[in-house]
Formats: C-alpha cells, sequence, structure tokens
C-alpha cells in the first residue's frame, strides 16, 4: 500500500483538488460527520486514519471515534497514527543510523532480506550538535571550532555518509549549516505534503523534543525516542491515544519593548503551573493575527518545556506569509491555501472550537522576564530577577563562606573594596556589588543579603578581576527557540550597536558567543550592518549549532574556571535557550538563565546576576553619564524596519539552494559503501550494539522480577539529562576511563552526545551526571551507587555496581518521585537503563517520551499507589524487590497492577500494587517483544 492513500476508504472520502492547473487526490474531511467541528490539530489526525484505514490497524471504527470525540472523556481510545516524515539531529540520529545499521545485518541472519530495512517515510539529519565553543571572541572562532568539529568527529560523519548512500529516502544536512527545527520551518517543512499524487498535511515526528518548533507552522508532530522514530521510518505507526486537548486563547497584542520570549515564558509558567503532561496545546482567538509566525514557533518549541505532546496554531495568512517569506515557490503557497480552505484547517478567528480545558492570555499583559535558575517554567519578572537571584543563592552557597564586610573577604591578606559601578576600564575590571542592604555574615541566616567571596583574578588577556558569586561567566546567543526569530536576532543587534555608540563592553569574565540557527541570520546581520558592533561586545560567530543549549558550551578560559572552582564561586550562565537543568549547560556553572537574546547582551554588559536593569546603570558614555538598559534597548519600529530592510525571500532561497551539498570538508570526506556497515572494532564512536544478539524469531515469554536491587533512588524532576547526560565527559569517569584505554587524549574525549554511537561509552554515562543526587547515598552528588553485591554496600559507580549485579544475575530496579524523565528525548536515557540491567522503574509520575521510551527498550514502567511515593512507603533502598503479575501480559492483556514486595534486611517487608503504564496495547506488544525495534523486526521476517 502507498504510504499516502487508503486501501478502504469506508467513508468514500478519497477525491480531487484543483489548484491552478494541478489536480490532487484527497482524503475530504466532509465526509465523516462531526469533524468540522474538531480542533485543528485532531482535524488532522482524523485526515491521517482516513488516508490509511487499512481495515486492520486502522478500521472506521477509529475515525470514527475521533469524529465522535469527546472532549471532557480521559484519553481511552487507541489510534494508530503514520507521520508524513521524520527528522532528525545527530546526537540522537546517529544512534538511529547505527541501529538500522545493525538491524539490517539482524533480518539477514534470521533469513530475511535486508533491503528490507529501508525508510518508507522521508528521513532527513540536520547535524547540528556536534559543534563546541572551544574557540570565541574573534574573528577565526567559527573556522576553528568547525575544524575541531571534523577532527573529532570524522568517524561519525562517514558512517552517516555512508547511511545517506545505503538507505533510500535518507538525507543529511551537513555540518555549519544550522540547527536542525531552523532548517526545519525554514526549508524543510512542506506544509502540505505531496507523495504519489496524493495531498495530505505535512506531519513529523522527530528525535529531539523541540520537533514541536514546527508546530508554529500548522505542522502536526512532536519529539519521540530515537527507536520510536526509526520504527516510524519502517512504516511502523505510532500507537497513541486520542488525546485531551487544552484551548489556548490569545488576544490583545504585545507591548513595545516585550519579546516573544517573554511571551513564551509567560505561556511555559502558566501551562505547567495548569497541567498539560500528555495533552494537545492547540493557540486560537482573534490574538492570534497579531502573532507572528517566528514568534508562533517560539512558542512552539517550548512544548516540551510545558510538558505538552504540541503547541500548534493553526493555518493561517501568516503562514502563507512566512512560506512566502522563506523561499517557498508559488505553486507550494497555493496549495498550502487551498488545502488547508478545502479541509477546514484554515484559521480566521472567528469560530471557537470545542476543546477540553481553556486558558486565556491577553498578549498585552505580557512582561520583560528571564527563568531560572535551573527550570524553564521558573519565571521571573525582569523587575524583579535581582531579588530572585539573591533568594535563590543560598541555595548554592554553603555557610563556609568567610566573613564579607561591605563586599570585602577581611580574612584575604589583600583586600579589594567594592565600587558603586563595574569599571570599564579593560586593565582593572572589577566585579563588584552595591550592597545597601547589611552584609551577609551567614548566607543561610541572611535572605535579604547576597553571599560575597570576592577573589582577584589576574589575566594576561583580561587584566586584573574580581570574580565573585554570581558572575556571568556565559552569555551565550544560540538555541534554535530564539535564533529563527528576526525579531529578537535584530533587536539583539540593535542593541549591541547602541551599547557600542555608548562605549560600552561587555565584562571581561564573560564568554561571550553566537550561534545562528541558520545562515540566514548571518545575512541578515550583514545587510543591516550590526556584525561590527556584535563583535565589538565580543559576539563573534562561532558556529551554526545548538551549542550552548545542548551542554556544548566548551571550556571557561582557564584562569576563570580555576578560580571559580578553587573559591566554590556560584557561577551563572545567561542564554537564549530552552534548558537549564542544573549540569546541562557547563560543568563549573551552578545557576542557568534563559533570556531573550538582547537580555543576553544585557547580562554580558551587566556581568554579574546581582543587577538591576531599572535602577544599576550598565556604565558610563563617553560623556561620564550613566547609561541604563532602557538608554540602550531598541524600539519596536526600529527593529521591524530593519527587519524589512533586510531580510528576503532571495536570501532563504540563496541559502537553502545547495543544502545537501555541505562544504569542502564534507566533501572530501571518505565515504564507505556497501549495502551493510563495515563495522571498526577499533572505533570509539561507530560500534554495533547488542540488541539483536541471540534473537529469535518468537519472542520469550516475559516474566516476573525476582531478588532484584535497587540502582538507583531518585527524588522529583529527575530529567534525562540526569540519566544520560550530553556535556562533557568527566576525567575518571567509567566513560573516561573507557577511553583512556582506547588510547583517546583526554583533549579528545569529545562530548557524551557525540559518542552515542558507541553503546560502550553510554552505558558507562548512564545516571552519571555531576548533579545526580543518588538517595542511596547521603550528601554524594554525581554517578554513584551502593554495590550490595559486597558487604556493607559500599560506595561504588554506578557502572560498576551495574556490573557485578549482571555477574550474579541480580536484576535492577530504579526508584523516583515525580516527573520522572522529563527533558528532551534521549533514547539513551531509556538504552542506557535497560543496558545497566534495570528491569523496572518504579515512580511517582513519568514524563510521556521517557514513558514510553523505557517500554521500547524492554523496561517497563510502573508507579506508586496514588499519594504514596519510596518516602511514604519507608523504601531506603536497601531492599530487595519481589514484582509478581508481570507474566499476566502472555496472555494478550495488560494488567493494571503489579504487586511489588520489598523485603528489608531485617526480614520485614513493604507491600504494594504499583499501576502499569504500559498505556496501550501497541506498547504491550513491545513490551512483550523485549523492544520496539525486536518487534518491528520480527513483523518484517514475517511478512517477507
Amino acid at each position: 500500500m502507498s504510504k499516502g492513500s487508503s486501501s478502504v476508504d469506508s467513508f468514500g472520502a478519497k477525491g480531487t483538488l484543483e489548484v491552478g492547473d494541478k489536480s490532487y487526490e484527497i482524503y475530504r474531511l466532509s465526509a465523516v460527520e462531526g469533524t468540522d467541528k474538531l480542533p485543528y490539530a485532531l482535524k488532522v489526525l482524523a485526515e491521517n486514519l482516513l488516508r490509511t484505514e487499512d481495515g486492520a490497524n486502522i478500521t472506521g471504527e477509529h475515525i470514527q471515534a475521533i469524529a465522535n470525540w469527546d472532549p471532557e472523556a480521559d484519553p481511552s481510545i487507541e489510534i494508530q497514527f503514520t507521520p508524513a516524515r521524520v527528522i532528525m539531529q545527530d546526537f540522537t540520529g546517529v544512534p538511529c543510523i547505527v541501529d538500522l545499521a545493525t538491524m539490517r545485518e539482524a533480518v539477514k541472519e534470521l533469513g530475511g532480506d535486508p533491503d528490507q530495512v529501508n525508510p518508507l517515510a522521508p528521513a532527513e539529519m540536520v547535524i547540528d550538535h556536534s559543534v563546541i565553543i572551544e574557540a570565541f571572541g574573534n574573528a577565526q572562532a567559527f573556522e576553528r571550532n568547525v575544524e575541531i568539529e571534523y577532527q573529532r568527529n570524522g568517524e561519525r560523519y562517514q558512517f552517516l555518509r555512508w547511511g545517506q548512500g545505503a538507505f533510500s529516502d535518507f538525507r543529511v544536512v551537513p555540518p555549519g549549516t544550522g540547527i536542525v527545527h531552523q532548517v526545519n520551518i525554514e526549508h524543510l517543512a512542506r506544509s502540505v505534503m505531496v507523495r504519489d499524487g496524493v495531498a495530505y498535511p505535512d506531519t513529523c515526528v522527530g528525535t529531539d523534543s523541540h520537533t514541536t518548533m514546527e508546530n508554529g507552522l500548522g505542522v502536526l508532530g512532536w519529539g519521540v525516542g530515537g527507536i520510536e522514530a526509526e520504527a516510524a521510518m519502517l512504516g511502523q505507526p505510532i500507537s497513541m491515544l486520542i488525546p485531551r486537548v487544552v484551548g489556548f486563547k490569545l488576544s490583545g497584542s504585545t507591548r513595545p519593548g516585550v519579546t516573544a520570549t517573554d511571551v513564551v515564558l509567560t505561556i511555559t509558567e502558566m501551562l505547567r503551573k495548569h497541567g498539560v503532561v500528555g495533552k494537545f496545546v492547540e493557540f486560537y482567538g482573534a490574538g492570534v493575527a497579531e502573532v507572528p509566525l517566528a514568534n508562533r514557533a517560539t512558542i512552539g518549541n517550548m512544548s516540551p518545556e510545558f510538558g505538552s505532546t504540541c503547541a500548534i496554531f493553526p493555518i493561517d495568512e501568516e503562514t502563507i506569509k512566512y512560506l512566502e517569506l522563506t523561499g517557498r515557490n508559488a505553486e507550494t503557497l497555493a496549495l498550502v491555501e487551498a488545502y488547508a480552505k478545502e479541509q477546514g484547517l484554515w484559521h480566521t478567528g472567528d469560530k471557537e472550537p470545542v476543546y477540553s480545558e481553556y486558558l486565556e492570555l491577553d498578549l498585552g499583559d505580557v512582561v520583560p522576564s528571564i527563568a531560572g535558575p535551573k527550570r524553564p517554567q521558573d519565571r521571573i519578572e525582569l523587575w524583579d530577577a535581582k531579588n530572585a537571584f539573591r533568594k535563590d543563592i543560598h541555595n548554592y552557597v554553603e555557610n563556609g563562606n568567610s566573613p564579607k564586610i561591605n563586599g570585602v573577604d577581611e580574612s584575604n591578606e589583600e583586600s579589594f573594596p567594592a565600587s558603586d559601578s563595574p569599571s570599564t576600564s579593560p586593565g582593572a575590571a572589577t566585579l563588584s556589588f552595591s550592597d545597601e542592604e547589611e552584609p551577609a555574615h551567614n548566607a543561610s541566616k541572611n535572605s535579604e543579603g547576597r553571599p560575597s567571596n570576592p577573589v582577584r583574578v589576574e589575566s594576561p588577556e583580561r587584566g586584573a578581576m574580581i570574580l565573585d558569586h554570581g558572575i556571568v561567566s556565559i552569555a551565550s546567543i544560540t538555541s534554535c527557540t530564539n535564533t529563527s526569530n528576526p525579531s529578537v536576532m535584530l533587536g539583539a543587534g540593535l542593541l549591541a550597536k547602541k551599547a557600542v555608540d555608548k562605549g560600552l563592553t561587555s565584562k571581561p569574565w564573560v564568554k561571550t558567543s553566537m550561534a545562528p540557527g541558520s545562515q540566514v541570520v548571518t545575512g541578515y546581520y550583514d545587510k543591516a550592518g550590526l556584525w561590527p558592533y556584535l563583535e565589538k561586545l565580543g559576539f563573534f560567530l562561532v558556529g551554526y549549532g545548538c551549542t550552548t543549549c545542548i551542554g556544548n558550551s566548551g571550556p571557561l578560559p582557564e584562569e576563570i574556571s580555576k578560580a571559580i572552582n578553587d573559591n566554590d564561586l556560584t557561577a551563572t550562565a545567561v542564554l537564549s535557550g530552552n534548558r537549564n537543568f542544573e549540569g546541562r549547560i557547563n560543568p563549573d556553572v551552578k545557576m542557568n538563565y534563559l533570556a531573550s537574546p538582547p537580555l543576553v547582551i544585557a547580562y554580558a554588559l551587566a556581568g554579574t546576576m546581582d543587577f538591576d536593569f531599572e535602577n544599576d546603570p550598565l556604565g558610563t558614555d563617553t560623556d561620564g553619564n550613566d547609561v541604563y538598559l532602557k538608554d540602550i534597548w531598541p524600539s519596536t519600529e526600529e527593529i521591524e524596519q530593519t527587519i524589512a530592510d533586510s531580510i528576503s525571500p532571495e536570501q532563504y532561497a540563496s541559502d537553502y539552494a545547495d543544502v545537501f551539498k555541505g562544504d569542502d570538508r564534507w566533501r572530501n570526506l571518505p565515504t564507505p559503501d556497501g549495502k551493510t556497515f563495515e563495522w571498526d572494532d577499533e572505533s570509539t564512536y561507530v560500534r554495533k550494539p547488542p540488541y539483536f544478539e541471540g534473537m529469535q524469531r518468537e519472542p520469550s515469554p516475559v516474566t516476573d522480577i525476582k531478588g532484584a536491587r535497587v540502582l538507583a533512588k531518585l527524588g522529583d524532576s529527575v530529567t534525562t539529562d540526569h540519566i544520560s547526560p550530553a556535556s562533557t565527559i568527566k576525567p575518571g569517569t567509567p566513560a573516561a576511563q573507557y577511553l583512556d584505554e582506547h588510547g583517546v587524549a583526554r583533549k579528545d574525549y569529545n562530548s557524551l552526545g557525540a559518542r552515542r554511537g558507541n553503546h560502550e561509552v553510554m552505558i558507562r554515562s548512564t545516571f552519571g551526571n555531576i548533579r545526580l543526587q543518588n538517595q542511596l547515598l547521603d550528601g554524594v552528588t554525581g554517578g554513584y551507587t551502593r554495590d550490595f553485591t559486597q558487604e556493607g554496600g559500599p560506595q561504588s559507580f554506578i557502572y560498576d555496581a551495574a556490573q557485578n549485579y549482571a555477574a550474579q544475575d541480580t536484576p535492577l530496579v530504579v526508584l523516583g518521585g515525580k516527573e520522572y524523565g522529563t527533558g528532551s528525548s534521549r533514547d539513551w536515557a531509556a538504552k542506557g537503563t535497560r543496558l545497566l540491567g534495570v528491569r523496572a522503574v518504579i515512580t511517582e509520575s513519568f514524563e510521556r517520551i521517557h514513558r514510553s521510551n523505557l517500554i521500547g527498550m524492554g523496561v517497563i514502567p510502573l508507579q506508586f499507589p496514588e499519594g504514596e511515593s519510596h518516602k511514604s512507603l519507608g523504601l531506603d533502598g536497601t531492599e530487595t524487590f519481589d514484582i509478581s503479575g508481570i507474566e499476566d501480559l502472555n496472555n494478550g492483556q495488560t494488567p493494571e497492577t503489579v504487586h511489588v514486595t520489598a523485603t528489608k534486611e531485617d526480614g520485614n517487608t513493604v507491600e504494594f500494587d504499583a499501576k502499569v503504564r504500559i498505556d496501550t496495547p501497541g506498547e504491550a506488544d513491545y513490551y512483550r517483544n523485549g523492544g520496539i525495534l525486536q518487534f518491528v523486526l520480527r513483523n518484517m521476517i514475517a511478512e517477507d
């Protein structure tokens, strides 16, 4: 059956749509009564079912169920969603292609045809996660960083070039082009797909949770785990329940000085507070027309931070304008508009669909904001940022700081007086604060003051500096969230120009960087004449990639890093990204804040989070007058005029004309050929994983869990960053030991994300985040646990303990709290968990993608009884666990609960019934097969 057509069409929906001189086959929603009242997103799902109806997996009953959707009902009806395409970034995409290459061999070993393992839907990868900001602050930074990127990642890139030739319908956007989600909305997204003469809504799942950025363009899609993406590429529909849909009404328009970032941080806070995990969010109302497409994309991008599956804007005039601006051809524009209007997918603002739940925001109520110090939903109004910082820093500074009087450490042999404003003299750069409050003698007792520990640093490049708690050590304009948005990017450039004209400079201890989301940004900066001013403040081009937002901020200057670590200073980072989780941005930085690009520059000028932009001057102008943020903030009119003068469709068309071609470095890479990959046993980047070793044509029955030990006992909001970190590889850890043994120099460790194609590195780093707090140990952070294979259960690396448990055939469990697995859609958080020997994860609640990924790797997700936790049940993690009732899955049914018996060392037991979070029959099939890839592979062979 063609990917784009139904073999049943029980509603007689198939017809034609004439657009200009072209005719397209479509499946009309009007053929199914009730679909006209559905929210936009559910109309897209209804069309998907109509078009792919096969009478088996997708039936008329499924289509009727979505047409008769009850907005009040809890999700209970399973449907099979077939995305039109798959998009990947290289961190999560490389393991996908590694797995597909391994599947080819497994199919061959089981007697099948390896050519069966091929994408059946368009699959595209953008290499954007591998560039690290090693060089910064100079004109050579971009070339140097790209050079280092190729030196480190040559093996991975050769492998991807092989995959591009070996697999059909798989294309790679080379390094140095842009960020996956920005490239997606600016070029790859179709809005309306055409395949084999059939026109249908563009839908797309991706291996990065911020795939939802495409929602701003009316494209329904979301982030999935890499293993789900692989299955989707191979034609396997995604099993899901018809969701609840939250209608978010927008009214009014934003005030001058308010950015898209401020709007999205406000929406993030509102939706997190409301509770939207597992739900669709859809924007509607008259205010939608007031939201530019780039701002819509910014909002859609942050859907994972709300917790929703998607955050979609319907197609309207603004969508067409954006498609035209970004260089799409007239034929595409005509088709998108005609198709959307024909199918009732066109938003006019005068109709209000019925939703499950409602929220409303008057855009005029939004004020300038930042978010931090460790979660995107923790919004802080800019006027209160200094106070909020002073409250939060007490959670990061221990009582052991020396007493301070008026900002001076009197225990030092040499004291340095505080000044009222930071010096702009490059030879005597000073970080100090005017503390009108009583000085903080004890951080834990003085909630008004600010703990202080001034440290003098001498630098040949930066002069003399005094560093203290709260220094902004990183100011980075980065991430798809904002770099796709000309209003905030040009706003930042204009602010830089005004700052330079006033004589302001960035503080010398700030690592400044500019990583645009696509080359178009560089083009309009050039045309607007703003690059020289950005560079004057240190914001040189460092690469086109995720960089700081994904943890690739690179090392701080050596003398600054040493001062921070030797004196336990609490440094901060400010970035225009979407993620600020603990331990993510840089190992030297404890507090991370999200902000708009103009505010990133403002904080680079301020040099500290202990700053009040309303009342504290950023410095003085050439006449000695104080300069405040309001003096350099560009007006809305200035920004709009600059956009009009410096951006055109021709720029987008030119920059994307040869987007898959790459530079000479890419084209000159030696490329292996052949339908199966020749694995290199010496490679430390790409290794054949063990998922299919010993696999049989028929799955073995699932079994109960007996005698399991606790590998980790964790608290609330444990993220996939905690489980599978993507930043630097710390010397001395199991991952570093492995690389040492294989002759890799420390300078060539690269990042954990870049080594995701090597399961040996990734197993050793699972649960290895430096900020992880395993409650089996008191006051210890990092990838450690207690090893109960040894007497007394001594402290051990988690990987080493897991190896010892495996040697004794002891299964493992993980205990967690609320919102377990929030964060990026990291397949390795699930893969690593399974390969460590974990059979079950028991928590209070799960994040959607990670729960699904665990099942996809054959790990059963369980929840404590409502209102209970490992704490309330008195579980300390030293118990031995038996879990019965799992075997009921062998009967074709999924039990609602399983019985857990935790036996303590003294023989006493704690018993409870845990809720089984296998939510759909499809997920049950995956679990029974040991994982989603095994399920797909067995089906593939059965069809052969």
